[in-house]
């Protein structure tokens, strides 16, 4: 006998094993849902809409800091970026490392996004550039975009719309903006408009330089599962994590295959042995102790950048089954 479970997350080489039954959920008949991940996020914190969810990290310590969230975390992150390369510049404006964005207008689509907040972090620990250095403005990316959804004021930080009907892409291309920060490259920088690009220009040579150092890959996303359903069905939270894992461990083997390749890369297995070399031989791993420098890092980024009001702990953040889980 099996219980039904709808499951929101979007579709990568780690969640479509288990998408496409490759791997089961012990005791589950799941029902996936994908949508644009911004719709995910806003139908799971504003209507508990999935029983299994993915979730913005730093919206998800937001509401756990304030209001309290509506899902209970599981220590399963199935999307994790550097966000060095996030970071785009006006050349004309005598921005020539971090410390120069001081008092610059610096646009952000939310300034609660993880990505955002990921970014800001690394600026002020490697560069002492701090979020309430910098005069925040927010707006859709472009003209295409939705509108964002914002959920956090930040204390002690100068944060304003765009003008009625602007979007970041085109304040970044007229110098409305002195820089962007993004999680993908803004329409302006792909179509080679003039005096824009990134900060760092060889962001990967950066990226696993600070990888090396503080040893964190940073999270974006956790998968959360709603706090009744977690209550009421502890049992089911490890089931649910072992899962994903099985999942993720599916997916990490098959790309090393060079037989048959399993993605769409031509030299899948060198850039996992890349990856190897800069983050160790399981660098995409689940549970809280594995992953504890980069959760610490996130509550404390929240913390400073003026999003939580407290400075939350791993052990908050998770089903309390999951905490001893690796």
């Amino acid at each position: 006998m099996t219980r039904p479970l709808s499951i929101a997350v979007a579709p990568y080489d780690r969640t479509l094993p288990l998408m496409a039954g490759l791997v089961a959920i012990e005791g589950v008949t799941p029902t996936f849902v994908t949508a644009p991940l911004e719709e995910i996020f806003a139908r799971a914190f504003d209507e508990q809409a999935f029983d299994v969810t993915e979730l913005s990290f730093s919206n998800y310590l937001y509401l756990t800091a304030t209001t309290g969230c509506p899902y209970v975390g599981l220590p399963v992150f199935p999307s994790r970026a550097f966000r060095h390369s996030a970071v785009y510049i006006r050349t004309d404006r005598g921005i020539r490392g971090p410390r120069d964005l001081a008092g610059r207008l610096v646009g952000v689509r939310e300034y609660s996004m993880t990505a955002a907040l990921v970014a800001r972090g690394v600026l002020e620990d490697d560069f002492g550039l701090r979020a309430s250095d910098v005069r925040w403005r927010y707006g859709p990316a472009d003209q295409y975009d939705s509108q964002p959804i914002i959920r956090v004021r930040p204390r002690g930080v100068e944060l304003e719309p765009l003008a009625q009907g602007g979007n970041l892409s085109d304040a970044l291309a007229s110098g409305a903006l002195d820089a962007v920060v993004a999680y993908k490259p803004p329409k302006a920088f792909l179509e080679g408009r003039p005096n824009i690009r990134r900060l760092f220009v060889d962001y990967p040579a950066v990226e696993a330089d600070y990888a090396r150092r503080t040893g964190i890959f940073p999270i974006m996303h956790l998968i959360g599962i709603r706090r009744e359903l977690a209550e009421r069905e502890p049992g089911l939270c490890l089931r649910v994590c072992r899962a994903f894992d099985n999942a993720r461990r599916y997916a990490i083997e098959r790309t090393k295959e060079a037989q048959a390749p399993f993605t769409s890369l031509p030299w899948a297995p060198a850039e996992v042995a890349r990856a190897e070399d800069i983050l160790g031989n399981d660098y995409w791993l689940y549970g809280v102790d594995a992953n504890r420098s980069a959760i610490e890092a996130l509550c404390r980024y929240s913390f400073d950048q003026g999003i939580a009001p407290r400075l939350l702990k791993p052990e908050e953040l998770f089903a309390p089954e999951t905490l001893g889980w690796d």
